[in-house]
């Protein structure tokens, strides 16, 4: 009786451990000094835009401590915004992309989704890259050195840095440098030099191999999720970095 009782608490304690030790490990890249916007339960402090035209009614809702989002209904997107806007930030998060899908993380967002944006789609290849949602960019870049760092169908840290009322945008995924660039201008059509954070899912043509072939879109494959977690942001005096 005496070690069953023993077994059973080293089985419990061992447990434990294991669950310290992944909680510690989930938590350990998020640099020092960036306070959470995402408190891994629910959607405090986010919500979804009603005026973008990817979509108003995606499927948004946490899993296993991640924002999870989905197309609903199909074909559908949308953009989760955070409550709150930024200026100048060091913003950190972890992503896991399912492939056949196209979003991207927002920068300086609108209400209605135009903003600079870090693309995600695996499928195309162009992860990491700074394009436009509904403007031009004055300088696009390509996370070229990405395929070097990536872990496929894994989880994968992204850190952003943006500052400057003309923006100075520099990207790391794990942990490594892909690109910096100073625009030229201000891209925003109405010389916008704060934002909101945000989390796209593109709306699509249903999924098909012709799609890819029409107006350049990708498709979101049957209950694709792109999942985001431990995000965390820095706000920055503009005299600290520049």
């Amino acid at each position: 009786m005496l070690q069953k009782i023993t077994y059973t608490y080293l089985v419990c304690c061992l447990s434990l451990i294991v669950c310290v030790v992944a909680g510690q490990a989930a938590n350990a890249q998020i640099p020092t000094g960036h306070e959470r916007i995402f408190n891994g339960k629910d959607l405090e402090g986010w919500h979804i835009s009603r005026t973008t035209h990817q979509g108003t009614t995606p499927d948004v809702r946490v899993e296993d401590s991640a924002i999870v989002l989905r197309q609903q209904p199909y074909g559908q997107g949308g953009v989760l915004l955070s409550d709150k806007k930024y200026k100048n930030f060091d913003l950190y998060l972890e992503a896991k992309i399912d492939s056949f899908t196209n979003g991207g993380i927002f920068l300086r967002s609108s209400e209605s989704g135009i903003a600079y944006q870090i693309e995600l789609d695996e499928t195309a290849g162009s992860t990491g890259s700074l394009l436009g949602e509904r403007m031009p960019v004055s300088t696009s870049m390509k996370a070229t050195n990405r395929a070097k760092v990536w872990k496929p169908n894994d989880w994968n840290s992204f850190r952003i840095r943006m500052v400057g009322d003309v923006p100075h945008i520099t990207l790391w995924i794990n942990g490594v440098k892909m690109w910096e660039v100073k625009q030229p201008k201000n891209d925003f059509i109405a010389g916008a030099t704060e934002g909101m954070i945000g989390f796209q899912s593109h709306w699509t043509a249903l999924f098909s191999p012709a799609a890819f072939d029409w107006n350049g879109l990708e498709s979101w494959a049957p209950g694709a999720t792109h999942r985001f977690r431990n995000i965390a942001i820095k706000e920055l005096d503009i005299d600290q970095v520049e």
